[in-house]
């Protein structure tokens, strides 16, 4: 059965119309939750080698990788058939692995809790994956100021610095592994729970997102490879702090018999951050939905329910 493709708005990064800019990321996040961002500062010759990376360490034997099994701070190698999305689902795993990498990664960090392969057999992976991390940072941050303009903020609303930031190199096998529970979903249906995502692709489809998230049956619809661009999206945490106004959308990867790699980097505002409902989302018509939250106790009771088991 073809699926709808979804029509999503590209928004160019170095384009000097801010208002224009902000203008449709608003539309995006109203109508989507989801965008392309193009001349996103990330250079190409950079995002071969993370991928070259990626496709290195995943190719090992399973014995090697478990040698990084994460660790309590959710960083390091993560199996396949191990995060426990969709519940309803049976609470099925997905079919990739990836491994987390998060903040701290400068190595001034009190507590290095990252964990990295070792280097005389990936001699340039903590390098690549360092260098990625704060490209990847800096353009999270150029589009979390287009978001707080488009809200009429200051564009420094939206603190990142200090979060639980997370770069996941990502990889589907591509064959339905042998999975307890006779999946074909690489990654099942889910909404992010952070406050942004940025996405790239090795070009494999896959990707689908579902704008409504209550609706039945749900309709959903394929996000395409752009070449040189990034797919980016909000998450839950945002939503809640725009009063719903912006929307976290469902998405999910679909097997379609081919390898597939992605780097997604999921971003946290500060730890110590109020998660208040922003002035522009609420009014008498349309009051506050929830209660005022700290972000690490949000994410705390987020993680906690993702990862049942350790």
């Amino acid at each position: 059965m073809g699926h709808a493709s979804a029509a999503l708005p590209v928004i160019d990064l170095a384009s000097p119309d801010i208002g224009a800019a902000t203008k449709s990321i608003r539309q995006a996040l109203v109508d989507y939750g989801f965008f392309y961002v193009i001349n996103h500062g990330i250079d190409d010759a950079l995002m071969k080698s993370v991928y070259a990376e990626s496709a290195s360490f995943f190719q090992q034997p399973m014995e090697e990788k478990m040698a990084l099994h994460k660790n309590s701070s959710h960083r390091g190698y993560i199996p396949p058939d191990f995060e426990g999305f969709e519940a309803d689902a049976g609470g099925k795993g997905d079919l990739l692995e990836c491994f987390h990498i998060g903040s701290g990664v400068d190595g001034d960090s009190k507590n290095p809790v990252n964990q990295w392969p070792p280097a005389e057999r990936f001699p340039y992976w903590k390098e690549t994956m360092k260098s990625y991390y704060q490209c990847a940072m800096g353009t999270s941050k150029r589009i979390l100021s287009l978001i707080a303009l488009s809200l009429d903020l200051d564009a420094e609303f939206f603190k990142p610095d200090g979060s639980e930031t997370i770069l996941r190199p990502i990889h589907y096998s591509g064959r339905a592994i042998e999975s307890k529970h006779g999946s074909d979903h690489g990654a099942n249906a889910h909404t992010d729970y952070g406050m942004l995502t940025l996405l790239s692709t090795d070009g494999t489809p896959g990707l689908q997102i579902c704008r409504d998230k209550d609706g039945r049956p749900q309709l959903w619809e394929d996000v395409h490879h752009i070449d040189g661009a990034l797919v980016v999206n909000i998450g839950d945490l945002l939503e809640r702090w725009t009063n719903n106004v912006y929307r976290s959308t469902l998405h999910r990867v679909l097997m379609v018999g081919k390898e597939r790699y992605s780097v997604a980097f999921f971003v946290w505002p500060s730890p110590d951050m109020m998660v208040t409902c922003i002035e522009c989302c609420c009014s008498e018509a349309n009051p506050p939905r929830y209660p005022p939250i700290r972000s690490d106790e949000y994410l705390e009771q987020r993680l906690t329910s993702t990862y049942k088991y350790k």
